[in-house]
């Protein structure tokens, strides 16, 4: 394939080296005449392992070019990769102003063109800018229509400084939002053999895939390094302790708990983690991240809250009580407090759960219970259909498959909370009634 780059960066030229490597006639294309008189001399305008040779390799079988000639380029190639930076200004807002200025100039060669060309976002972006700012700016430049005259993507990259040319060549995953089927298949043609998952997803998806990694890598840092702290405060290993951590691959390196849901609760984790805060306090230890989790927690119970509120309406039905779907653990069960808000609130509640009996409950758990719902017993309901003809709204916390055979779809008048993302969410979208909580 022709292959212009745009933006010789540590992202634009690993790509343009690697890409031509691949056999693609490739052309990077800088507003900078220093990085393309390097390219052209056969060096990487960057300092990245095994980077250097691989651009002298491919300069000089003549797969890969440098131009400031932005026009020259597109009109050579069938498939433009933009790399441009994406600064962040001081109160953390994206700059989008090199993104802008490369859109509107690859526009304009589009309207010179006569074949369709394909413009592919690799820039960190946040969710909406391609579609309702790039978007716009080709179309008004080319005179053309996206999606039909001309392909749009995101691919968003996975590339460590230091490690790039490897990851490249051996990524975790590749990520194509498409703006339409043909503008992924020119861009899944480029990595057509390379290992990992493929994934083709709606274009915002993709730009929010860089966020979501590169904030999860800051926060496991984090937390590393707060943990460590407690730990060098305690007099402990800290390398030990998080030897053993990541040995966990069933639970802690892995996809458990990495589903948006609702709020975590039980006899173990609250608890745990306050006992930790309070540990680090004592020996002086400042642990931001871990203080603020069950803040974090707690937000999310009130977004629980508010969209029963919203509605307006007074009655509702409540469908899992316990922490954990299959238990009758009541302890620190987040829906107890859902429910004791409600309750609180003058809320007219019915609840279901089917592991969850009054005659039941024993011991710590009964204690719990009394103390927070003393009237549960009243609340109770004996079968499904009970609470379903009482309320105006339900709140499914459960996957029970009672529950799901019985709750309506396509109900304009009741408005059903979802909670865990029901099994067939994706298709209760469409009721008008149905609101997803994280999803």
């Amino acid at each position: 394939m022709r292959v212009s780059v745009f933006g010789l960066g540590y992202v634009g030229s690993v790509s343009a080296a690697c890409l031509a490597s691949r056999g693609n006639d490739v052309v990077g294309v800088d507003v900078n005449p220093t990085k393309v008189d390097l390219i052209m001399g056969g060096h990487a305008p960057v300092v990245e392992e095994k980077i250097g040779e691989l651009t002298a390799e491919v300069v000089a079988t003549g797969l890969l070019r440098a131009t400031t000639d932005v026009a020259d380029a597109v009109a050579n190639s069938d498939v433009s990769l933009v790399c441009v930076g994406t600064p962040s200004a001081q109160n953390g807002s994206l700059s989008t102003t090199y993104l802008e200025r490369v859109a509107e100039q690859i526009g304009e060669a589009i309207a010179e063109r006569d074949t369709r060309h394909t413009v592919v976002f690799r820039s960190t972006m946040l969710p909406g800018t391609c579609l309702n700012l790039l978007v716009p700016i080709l179309e008004k430049a080319s005179g053309r229509t996206a999606g039909v005259d001309f392909g749009v993507a995101v691919n968003p990259e996975f590339l460590r400084e230091g490690s790039s040319v490897r990851d490249f060549f051996d990524p975790p995953k590749t990520v194509i939002g498409e703006l339409d089927a043909d503008s992924g298949d020119v861009v899944a043609a480029l990595y057509e053999g390379l290992p990992g998952a493929v994934f083709r997803v709606p274009i915002p998806v993709a730009e929010i895939t860089k966020y979501a990694d590169n904030s999860f890598h800051a926060l496991k840092i984090g937390f590393a390094n707060e943990l460590g702290s407690i730990c060098a405060a305690l007099g402990l290993d800290s390398h030990a302790v998080m030897d053993v951590f990541v040995a966990d691959r069933k639970l802690n390196i892995s996809p458990a708990y990495l589903k948006p849901g609702f709020a975590f609760g039980g006899s173990c984790l609250p608890k745990d983690l306050r006992g930790l805060v309070h540990a680090a306090h004592r020996v002086d230890v400042s642990v931001p991240i871990l203080s603020h989790v069950l803040p974090s927690n707690e937000e999310h119970l009130k977004r629980s809250f508010e969209l029963v509120a919203r509605t307006g309406k007074r009655k509702v039905g409540l469908f899992g009580l316990s922490f954990k779907p299959g238990t009758d653990d009541l302890r620190e069960s987040p829906m107890v407090e859902l429910a004791e808000r409600l309750l609180g609130k003058g809320y007219d509640l019915r609840i279901y759960d089917g592991c969850v009996s009054m005659s039941r409950l024993l011991g710590a758990n009964r204690e719990y219970i009394e103390q927070r719902l003393p009237h549960l017993g009243q609340l109770l309901a004996a079968d499904v259909d009970e609470v379903l003809a009482h309320a105006e709204v339900y709140l499914v916390a459960t996957t029970d498959p009672t529950v799901l055979a019985a709750l309506p779809s396509g109900d304009d008048h009741r408005t059903l909370i979802d909670l865990v993302r029901l099994p067939d969410a994706e298709a209760r979208r469409a009721d008008k009634g149905y609101v997803g909580l994280a999803w």
